[in-house]
């Protein structure tokens, strides 16, 4: 006996897992997003995305996916600048190189980084996670920047 496995199986078991309901539109984007391995994404070039695949979905209701994705572990949110962020699929502890000229977001393994010491922290408080960004400033490929 032969199964097939549907379009939106590991989307819908995604979704499942985190405990969010799975919307036509959840759903589409999950597939967008997982599908095809690990990925750096602005909520404008998965908007982009949707659309040339015939995803009738708002930029809105992307930036809320991402961000109720992003709250239910699904993705990271890489901050670079004030109104600029990627999500990442990778939830995997890491660090990223970050191209300014191009805006490419490449991932570093965190074995590759090595922090010898880190501050006190204020009282009350205890480190939670550490994000670290390497800005670089020339014209980078994927294959400088890997």
């Amino acid at each position: 006996m032969r199964t097939t496995s549907r379009p939106y199986t590991d989307a819908l078991n995604r979704l499942k897992d985190a405990n969010l309901r799975p919307t036509r539109q959840r759903l589409a984007l999950a597939r967008l997003l997982f599908e095809n391995g690990h990925r750096h994404v602005t909520a404008e070039q998965l908007h982009s995305e949707a659309m040339s695949n015939s995803i009738k979905v708002s930029l809105a209701t992307v930036y809320n996916t991402l961000h109720q994705f992003t709250d239910a572990g699904l993705l990271n949110e890489i901050v670079i600048d004030p109104g600029r962020s990627y999500f990442d699929t990778n939830t995997s502890p890491h660090y990223h190189f970050y191209c300014e000229e191009d805006g490419l977001l490449s991932d570093i393994p965190a074995d590759s980084v090595q922090i010898n010491s880190i501050p006190s922290m204020p009282n009350g408080t205890e480190l939670a996670s550490v994000d670290l960004v390497f800005r670089l400033r020339r014209n980078c490929t994927e294959q400088d920047a890997a």
